[in-house]
């Protein structure tokens, strides 16, 4: 593996597909990651111990990553968010740009095609915090650029959901 890339995440495909009951645990867990592993059975129609072997198979498996605080960023002293488009020279993910996982302001960071090499998810204490950020972003070799899009308000703001996407009704095309 190339040494500049090996903590990139990869988006792999578990080993065991999710079934119906893996889903509702999951989505138990997401709602309230405090719930008993009774709470969770009654949840998904299965017994506290089967609960407690599926969660430690999702844990092994990668589908269950951890278990994380939620925490309010204005609430914390950093209200301020913006998504910061990096364009810098070669491909995003390189050893320079694995580095901005150093920085408690970047939430995430993604490497994208499009315009831009990578995508970040930046919260501040201020306007000015973020000046001073994005003034960090320059010393790193073969950043060119960067476009910041300041967040106004967020109407929605969740983790990753278990449920399947939906099987959206095709929307006739008119007539021509």
């Amino acid at each position: 593996m190339n040494k500049e890339t090996e903590d990139v995440q990869r988006n792999e495909r578990p080993t065991r597909a999710l079934d119906a009951f893996d889903r509702k645990i999951l989505r138990s867990l997401v709602e309230d990651a405090r719930l008993s592993y009774a709470e969770m059975g009654e949840a998904a129609g299965l017994s506290a111990p089967a609960v407690h072997e599926r969660v430690k198979r999702l844990r092994a498996s990668g589908a269950l990553k951890g278990m994380q605080a939620t925490l309010d960023g204005a609430q914390v002293g950093k209200p301020f968010l913006a998504f910061v488009h990096v364009d810098a020279d070669g491909w995003g993910k390189s050893q320079r740009m694995i580095r901005l996982k150093e920085f408690p302001e970047v939430e995430e960071m993604h490497s994208v095609a499009g315009d831009t090499c990578v995508i970040l998810k930046v919260r501040t204490a201020s306007a000015h915090a973020m000046e001073q950020f994005l003034s960090q972003l320059y010393v790193l070799p073969g950043v060119r650029g960067t476009k910041s899009y300041v967040v106004l308000s967020t109407y929605l703001e969740r983790p990753v959901q278990a449920d399947v996407t939906h099987d959206w009704p095709q929307v006739p095309l008119p007539p021509e």
